[in-house]
């Protein structure tokens, strides 16, 4: 079972900048896609951007530009890079892991408990 820990979120203005972390409990964290996810009130849940074992990362359209994707497979950690935000950017960002482990759980999901992103003035 991985557990997933997000930090970093906060009150930011428009335009700032926040980094999110994702710290992961799993030893074999480099073999899991990581990505981050997001949900505004009243909106599906929608992926901002993603990293694979391999380092390839895809972003949807509206945040290409702006939003970083990164992994640290050393320390277990996932982080997103947020710039320029938007007041749409507002929302409860979730971190998640997909296993690419071969075997019974590929492609099993695990999912942090969010962290608050409020773009503000």
């Amino acid at each position: 079972q991985v557990q997933l820990v997000e930090s970093g979120g906060g009150l930011v203005q428009p335009g700032g900048s926040l980094r999110l972390s994702c710290a992961a409990s799993e030893s074999i964290f480099s073999l899991y896609a990581m990505g981050w996810y997001r949900q505004a009130p009243g909106e599906q849940r929608e992926l901002v951007a993603g990293i694979t074992p391999g380092g390839t990362t895809n972003y949807p359209d509206s945040v290409k530009g702006r939003f970083t994707i990164s992994r640290d497979n050393a320390k277990l950690t996932a982080y997103l890079q947020m710039n320029s935000l938007k007041f749409e950017d507002t929302a409860v960002y979730y971190c998640n892991a997909r296993s690419k482990i071969p075997g019974p759980n590929y492609d099993m999901d695990y999912w942090g408990k969010g962290t608050l992103v409020t773009v503000s003035s």
